[in-house]
């Protein structure tokens, strides 16, 4: 992706998502540097995540926040690789 190329909203929830299921529990500033938002931006799709149930946030022992994703989360992150796949098969960008 050429770096004056938006995003879309749903792949930035894709790299969300991915983020934490490749870390298995992710801290806020994981997700920050490999999604690459803001922490505004990023606080705001946590929000919607968490609201939707796809995210789950818990306080570990030292007081940090991680986040997991719930079951649904992750049929959620396997549809949208389903979905990136074909557009990028047909040269679509998502």
């Amino acid at each position: 992706m050429k770096e004056s190329e938006y995003r879309s909203k749903m792949r930035i929830i894709f790299d969300i998502l991915d983020t934490i299921d490749e870390e298995g529990e992710a801290k806020i500033t994981t997700i920050l540097y490999r999604a690459n938002l803001s922490y505004d931006r990023l606080k705001r799709y946590l929000n919607e995540l968490m609201g939707a149930g796809l995210v789950k946030e818990e306080t570990d022992r030292k007081g940090r926040k991680l986040f997991y994703l719930t079951g649904n989360g992750r049929k959620m992150l396997n549809e949208l690789r389903k979905v990136i796949s074909l557009a990028d098969a047909f040269g679509l960008r998502v």
